[in-house]
């Protein structure tokens, strides 16, 4: 008798109304879940889902400002658009594919079209409000997980026509999550970016911008840093900004109908494409793609009726044409947008014609100058069998899953075998790889790219990741650094920094790098162990358990046993973000800290460390 046929009944199947079904496979709808440490975990997207209504309203042309208030574990969305149906606002918060987004009519060219965004974020809220005002009147309705608390009759108001939405993520969900405000502040900047003249005020500060993209690649770069001025060009569903800098790699800001692409997809590509092709055609040179990409900084945005993205959380488009009915493609669409305005601007323009032109000219140089060492490298890091000498990979990339579900994977860089040894025992083996350090990396400030491939571990490290062509194949979605707290722990955390900064600044820029935290101190008594990550922690920690408690102070990650290691790097797992503030200058940020300064460096991280 099969056993497993028998135990298959009836009783098997389930069925599960909206809010059990979201709140028990959250991944369907918001990617991931998350502590609020990555900028594409679910609390960002709970948030985002909110305020793209409220930006929808404004593009279709109504209300002219959102207000916006985010505490520790509170988000209030409030616009002054058309506001719900007094009659349907209970409906469109709490019915999954109930919403107007449906009529093309009330809402077109819209980011939100499944009806699912603030069912989910109701459903994983711990307490969620919603509130209409319309005409005059008003109706408010409060819930729990989804499960609807109280709603009110529709009464007078004098408030202004709109929707206030306040919800409070789940931590039964979401465990010890926080909000970063850098995320949050991106996040903002990108819709404000976006809608040219809408005013955002978000915890009483205001978000403005009157030149849209322009305005994005401005506060992206370093006018100093730039090979000439920004371009910029719009159109009727469509605006780009191109320049070139001097950094490695190409960075990109994509967006459809207002949402940040961070994947890219056929709109990107489709810019890719045309830029190399109308330069192409604009010099009447065969330059090599790589060549005429190198150090570009772009932004695009393109609206699409009815897009069709690769999953819910929107990273990634896949539609093939503007309409749902096909006709004009966006990859012509894009291409011939590009054609017409970029080689126009080159002719009327001899100045930018000519420094575009140069930088093309340098990056063949410099692609040239290292072909032969890249190629040597390359088979270097074959017969290295990088794989089993450096890098312990997850068993995730052995299998054939969608690049979206691999990508929710992390890559601990440490140094020395015992730290790499405990983590490596320690480790979700399906989902977190571990990259070995042998000794100090070198400083790479102020060198140039040949050295990736003369530097083994240098040229190793980025076969590891993935990223020698471009950012978009990164194996991971965090590159976690994990190094000793102490001196020569900081000192190598900075030499990766300045790796990472000087090579590849598009992976800090997106948020993929992070500092891992580990507990400075164990304080344990026969009945309980705390875990403490600095001297305040210890001293709450002596209080808690009482008089001469065992104190125990780490002094590298090898002394914290595999066992203990994976509480550390598990579901409490505490990682810092690497982020650049808005205005900051990648050159200048590496000429303090490892140029003229790098020379007292060890005695200026010991006042720091030891302070």
């Amino acid at each position: 008798m099969n056993t497993s046929t028998s135990t298959y009944t009836e009783d098997n199947i389930k069925t599960l109304d909206w809010r059990e079904h979201i709140r028990k496979r959250p991944g369907m709808y918001i990617g991931k879940l998350g502590n609020g440490t990555s900028p594409d975990d679910g609390i960002y997207i709970l948030a985002k889902e909110i305020m793209d209504n409220s930006i929808d309203e404004y593009m279709m042309g109504f209300g002219k400002h959102i207000e916006i208030k985010i505490s520790d574990d509170m988000v209030s969305v409030r616009d002054y658009g058309r506001g719900i149906p007094l009659g349907k606002v209970v409906d469109c918060v709490s019915k999954i594919n109930t919403g107007g987004k449906y009529d093309s009519e009330a809402f077109q060219k819209s980011v939100g079209l499944n009806g699912v965004g603030a069912k989910a974020t109701n459903a994983l809220s711990r307490y969620f409000k919603v509130q209409a005002f319309r005409n005059g009147e008003t109706k408010s309705a409060e819930f729990t997980q989804g499960i609807l608390l109280k709603e009110s009759e529709i009464v007078p108001t004098k408030e202004k026509d709109g929707t206030m939405i306040m919800f409070e993520p789940d931590e039964e969900v979401f465990e010890g999550y926080k909000f970063q405000p850098e995320f949050l502040e991106e996040l903002i900047w990108n819709y404000a970016y976006l809608n040219a003249g809408l005013k955002i005020f978000y915890n009483g500060k205001e978000y403005f911008s009157k030149n849209g993209l322009l305005d994005l690649l401005k506060n992206k770069t370093n006018e100093a840093e730039i090979r000439y001025p920004i371009m910029h060009f719009k159109g009727t569903d469509i605006e780009i900004a191109i320049t070139h800098g001097n950094q490695y790699g190409e960075e990109y800001y994509s967006f459809v109908n207002g949402q940040n692409t961070t994947q890219g997809g056929t709109h990107l590509a489709a810019y890719r494409e045309a830029v190399v092709k109308t330069v192409r055609d604009f010099y009447k040179k065969e330059y090599d793609p790589a060549d005429v990409r190198a150090s570009m900084v772009a932004a695009i945005s393109i609206r699409v009726q009815e897009p069709v993205f690769e999953s819910q959380t929107k990273t990634k488009l896949g539609s093939l044409h503007l309409t749902p009915n096909g006709g004009t493609t966006i990859r012509s669409f894009v291409n011939d947008f590009i054609k017409n305005e970029l080689d126009k601007f080159l002719h009327m323009n001899p100045d930018v014609r000519d420094a575009l032109q140069k930088r093309i000219l340098q990056s063949e140089k410099e692609r040239k100058d290292i072909s032969g060492i890249r190629k040597l490298a390359n088979e270097k890091a074959k017969k290295a069998n990088l794989h089993n000498k450096k890098l312990r990979d997850c068993t995730v990339h052995f299998t054939d899953l969608k690049k979206e579900q691999r990508y929710n994977t992390t890559l601990f860089i440490t140094e020395g075998d015992s730290a790499s040894g405990s983590i490596t025992k320690a480790r979700d083996v399906a989902t977190q790889a571990v990259f070995s350090l042998r000794g100090k990396p070198l400083n790479c400030f102020g060198l140039t790219k040949k050295i990736v491939y003369q530097n083994e571990e240098f040229n190793l490290l980025q076969h590891a990741l993935d990223i020698e062509e471009s950012i978009e194949n990164l194996r991971y979605s965090k590159v976690v650094v994990a190094t000793d707290a102490d001196v020569d722990g900081m000192h190598i955390r900075l030499l990766l920094l300045t790796f990472f900064l000087q090579f590849f600044p598009d992976l800090v820029k997106q948020g993929h790098v992070y500092i891992l935290e580990t507990p400075l101190f164990r304080v344990r008594n026969k009945k309980q162990t705390i875990y403490c990550y600095d001297d305040k922690e210890r001293q709450n920690a002596i209080k808690k358990l009482g008089p001469n408690p065992e104190i125990t102070r780490f002094k590298g990650l090898g002394e914290i046993s595999p066992d203990e290691f994976g509480r550390f790097i598990g579901k409490d797992i505490r990682l810092t973000p690497v982020m650049l503030k808005k205005d900051a200058s990648i050159k200048d940020t590496l000429t303090y800290y490892m140029g003229f300064e790098f020379l007292n460096f060890e005695q200026t991280i010991q006042i720091r460390f030891f302070d």
